[in-house]
């Protein structure tokens, strides 16, 4: 069931989430949200029973914000050639991954607990798949991909590889020149949507001609 969730637990779910990007989820305190938000300490236990209790509320808020926003981007991309809305679709799923990369860590530890969660990032995934699935099923007509892979296994291999690289940074770096933490992220994400893009590509057999 999707979670409602009022204008003042939105306002300082926002802050968290700034915060707890820059800083981290041990880094960041109760009352480092509770300053910024210009709110007393005891509403973070009122609006949420407590910081852990808060951060799966924040990220129940950011996947049905990401469903939403990733209605809104296929739409604009719905009329272009298949082989354009399969790269936008990759560079968009990769992109999102890198940008709220701080969750994964908090995601191992408690999704076993979180049905509510679970159930929200279920339905992102298959609206990922269904669109996907369109977009292959289009490029099949049109005659410019010439092998259909399940749209499940094209969307995991996304994702997988996506995770890989965010968990592994000690592996990746090394293979990623970078003076500072800031231009290894953007180095690292564009070197992985140029791989995935060529590895889904070529289980599409795209005809680039």
């Amino acid at each position: 069931m999707r979670k409602k969730f009022t204008d003042k637990q939105i306002i300082i779910l926002d802050v968290a989430e700034e915060l707890i990007a820059k800083k981290g989820f041990d880094g960041t305190s109760v009352r480092d949200i509770c300053t910024k938000a210009n709110i007393n300490v005891a509403m973070i236990s009122y609006y949420f029973g407590s910081k852990e209790k808060m951060m799966s509320y924040l990220y129940q808020y950011r996947v049905q914000r990401t469903k939403e926003s990733f209605s809104e981007f296929a739409q604009t991309i719905k009329e272009g050639k298949p082989e354009m809305q399969m790269k936008e679709i990759v560079n968009y799923v990769i992109s999102l991954l890198f940008k709220y990369n701080y969750f994964h860590g908090f995601v191992t530890q408690e999704m076993r607990t979180l049905d509510n969660v679970k159930d929200d990032l279920l339905e992102f995934y298959q609206t990922c798949v269904a669109r996907i699935d369109e977009i292959v099923k289009r490029g099949i007509v049109s005659g410019v991909f010439h092998n259909a892979p399940k749209s499940e296994d094209i969307l995991t291999m996304i994702i997988g590889s996506t995770l890989f690289v965010i968990r592994n940074k000690n592996f990746y770096e090394i293979y990623v020149p970078a003076s500072n933490e800031a231009q290894y992220v953007k180095e690292a994400e564009q070197k992985l949507k140029n791989s995935t893009l060529l590895s889904v590509f070529a289980l599409l057999d795209y005809d680039a001609d």
